[in-house]
């Protein structure tokens, strides 16, 4: 430690005489608190950054819907088509549930459950195209909605065995008396 201190004190005797020294003016700190006071106007980018953010919105929603979202049919009524919106949002909101409780310990379990529901998305979309093929009538309607009904079944039976499994591994921590 001495020796630096000797090393720091030698260099500022070397350069004693060789500093740049200026005498500030007198009205140096008004007029640096002037420039603190001073308002400039600010510079509004947030139209912009509005619309910027709105059109990314857009495109990351319109990705969304177009990769999880199975063809919409064609030849279907009002009600048809109200019915599997319903159902289809009830089952995107499952499926968040579902992706957001993913860990290591959850892996296997979630990616079961994905391969099941393409089994279901496949048996869905043939029930489409029946229905476009042939038209609405109650058999085919059925299916449909059993199917949609499976789905959200089914993704509420697989996180309450999460849920049941994060009880386990947090409870299993635990001495009884």
């Amino acid at each position: 430690m001495k020796n630096e201190k000797d090393n720091l004190d030698e260099l500022f005797n070397r350069f004693e005489n060789q500093w740049d020294i200026q005498k500030l003016n007198p009205d140096h700190q008004m007029d640096f608190l002037q420039k603190l006071n001073k308002k400039e106007p600010k510079k509004r980018y947030w139209f912009v950054t509005a619309i910027a953010a709105s059109i990314v919105l857009m495109l990351g929603i319109s990705i969304f819907y177009k990769n999880e979202k199975p063809k919409e049919f064609k030849f279907a009524s009002k009600e048809t088509k109200r019915t599997d919106s319903i159902f289809n949002i009830l089952i995107d909101n499952e499926l968040v549930k579902l992706k957001e409780k993913n860990s290591p310990e959850n892996q296997q379990i979630i990616n079961d459950a994905m391969k099941q529901m393409k089994t279901f998305d496949a048996d869905y979309q043939k029930i489409i195209n029946e229905l476009q093929k042939n038209g609405e009538n109650k058999q085919i309607i059925y299916a449909m909605i059993s199917n949609l009904q499976t789905r959200i079944s089914f993704l509420q039976t697989v996180l309450k065995r999460i849920e049941d499994n994060e009880k386990l591994k947090n409870t299993s921590n635990e001495k009884t008396l």
